[in-house]
């Protein structure tokens, strides 16, 4: 194998993908934990974003190493790095080693021991409690879980104000409700590669129409949970009406998902769901620079 593929290896262990939606997420929390007209301490924006990214990449090894017997047996999945042979467990162990020291060594010297705890904390929910426990146990897993998923824009509050407010607490919220719908879309979608491998998601354990169901109501929830940044007075009429559309969007796409037969259906909500929530940080921070009182 060339260096170049090998590297490539490496760095899909990582979830970069998914740790870019993390740090997007932190870096619009330390927007919104500055007040408007201020700039983000430097501390925080350059080696907070960097420590948060250096976790994240852990808990994606982690993630990697603990679930390559189940990824051999998804179509999704058995080409992963470790799966497919292409990386030693050991590389990946030493690998998630160092990543998750660095990380937790730069928020700790650079930033506070809040967020460096946090973090770690947030890493042993993904990458252990998640992924060796609640994933198999239960087909709660994504509901319970979700916890450590929805923890960077917290993290990212608490490296710039050292201290946790209610505000950043709703944004873990919001990311809280919005997991299992999000989640769950993909599952129906994916749902025979999860009864091949074993593991107990909610359509393999309750069927597609429960899980339709479930995605509904959580729908619903997740919608009253983002009204409630305008309700405490956090943003304004921009937020208002951007949320809004979102959240007709993201119903209608419940809504369909349904009624219809299409599985396929479900890959597009779950598409849906990540624009969305990118999309609703995008609004609050709108807001938070050109807020419009009612």
């Amino acid at each position: 194998m060339n260096n170049k593929a090998q590297l490539q290896d490496y760095l899909e262990l990582c979830k970069p993908r998914v740790v870019a939606l993390m740090i997007v997420t932190s870096l619009i929390a330390m927007l919104l934990a500055t007040p408007s007209g201020n700039m983000v301490p430097l501390n925080a924006l350059i080696w907070g974003n960097l420590g948060i990214a250096l976790m994240g990449f852990a808990g994606g090894v982690v993630n990697h190493l603990i679930d390559r017997q189940i990824d051999t047996k998804m179509a999704r999945t058995h080409k992963r790095p470790i799966a497919a042979g292409r990386v030693k467990p050991q590389h990946a162990i030493i690998l998630a080693t160092l990543l998750s020291i660095f990380g937790f060594g730069v928020l700790i010297y650079y930033v506070n021991a809040l967020t460096a705890i946090l973090s770690f904390f947030t890493l042993m929910g993904y990458a252990v409690i998640y992924t060796v426990f609640l994933k198999r146990a239960t087909p709660q897993n994504i509901v319970i879980g979700g916890l450590a998923g929805a923890m960077p824009p917290l993290l990212g509050w608490t490296a710039v104000t050292n201290h946790i407010d209610a505000a950043a607490l709703l944004l873990v919220l919001i990311i809280f409700t919005w997991t299992p719908p999000h989640f769950w879309a993909l599952a129906i979608y994916r749902h025979q590669d999860y009864a091949k491998a074993e593991i107990p998601m909610l359509p393999v354990t309750h069927g597609i129409h429960y899980t339709k169901i479930s995605i509904l109501l959580y729908t619903f929830l997740m919608i009253a949970i983002t009204y409630l940044p305008f309700v405490i007075r956090m943003s304004g009429t921009i937020y208002l009406v951007g949320i809004s559309l979102l959240n007709l969007i993201f119903l209608y796409y419940a809504v369909r998902l349904y009624f219809t037969s299409d599985l396929k259906f479900g890959l597009k909500t779950f598409y849906y769901s990540i624009v969305y929530l990118f999309a609703l940080f995008i609004v609050l921070l709108v807001d938070h620079y050109y807020l419009i009182d009612l």
